[in-house]
């Protein structure tokens, strides 16, 4: 399976590596540490350095709770960077279509969009383009949407979810080789919905596109082993290498070196190194 994203192929046979670069003052992990552009550039580079295959950039965090931003203090942190890292795989972070627009503009191979172009100004704008896109399932919104989420059946409905949003990109013009899924853990769902995803993340496959998973540093696994966000490192590697074993094709992680090595090891056993 190979994943189009404007310039760049993906060869899927192994798992990529995203490394999260919030230029944000609040995300739940890392905010402030690289909002200012020199600190963001270096740390891309680092990331880079590192092994991570795109570089996903944030100008707003979508932590629960957090607080909206205009859209022109999201351009103002996140195009400086986007201009700084013009020859390698760099995906935007947005859900504001103006942002989706200008960051595509200024040289983006990626959206990653948590409403899954549910407003048709972003649909607009990434099907006008030869970007790739991800389609996020949420409940919500950053502001409610940890308040006691439901589902009946959770694995089903977020597939059913997704399987809709794929449809719908299709019929606005966006190839299916330009799309992958990601089923939003942490985003309207409560530990027992996140760690049925995990559990059943192969049942996604059948959507025919690739599968992408955030895991890294999330609640969740300070929820089962007890650490707060700056100590869940060997959770979030574990995390990863789980949703890869399941079927993830792309892991979006903030600590990429010790992902890229965990999934070394993961390579090396499926075949990559004889």
């Amino acid at each position: 399976m190979f994943f189009h994203c404007d310039s760049f192929q993906f060869d899927l046979s192994r798992p990529l590596v995203m490394g999260i670069l919030n230029v944000t003052p609040d995300s739940f992990s890392d905010g402030g540490l690289h909002s200012q552009r020199d600190a963001a550039v270096a740390h891309a580079h680092q990331l880079i350095a590192e092994g991570a295959d795109i570089i996903d950039i944030g100008g707003e965090s979508t932590r629960p709770g957090a607080a909206p931003v205009s859209v022109q203090q999201e351009l103002d942190r996140v195009l400086p960077v986007i201009e700084k890292l013009q020859d390698f795989p760099v995906s935007i972070d947005t859900f504001k279509p103006e942002v989706m627009t200008a960051a595509i503009a200024t040289g983006v191979c990626m959206v990653n969009d948590i409403n899954a172009l549910l407003d048709a100004d972003a649909m607009k704008a990434v099907a006008n383009s030869c970007v790739a896109v991800c389609l996020m399932h949420k409940r919500g919104n950053p502001q409610t949407m940890q308040m006691q989420p439901e589902y009946q059946d959770v694995v089903s409905e977020v597939c059913e979810f997704l399987h809709a949003r794929i449809l719908a990109a299709e019929s606005a013009g966006i190839a299916r080789s330009r799309i992958v899924i990601d089923p939003g853990f942490g985003f309207g769902k409560t530990l027992v919905h996140n760690l049925a995803l995990l559990r059943e993340l192969e049942k996604f496959k059948q959507l025919g596109v690739p599968i992408l998973a955030g895991l890294s540093r999330k609640s969740m696994l300070g929820t089962l082993t007890g650490q707060d966000a700056a100590h869940r490192l060997s959770a979030s590697v574990a995390a990863a290498l789980i949703a890869v074993q399941r079927g993830a094709n792309i892991v979006r992680v903030h600590d990429v070196k010790a992902t890229v090595d965990a999934l070394k090891i993961w390579n090396a056993i499926n075949g990559e190194i004889q």
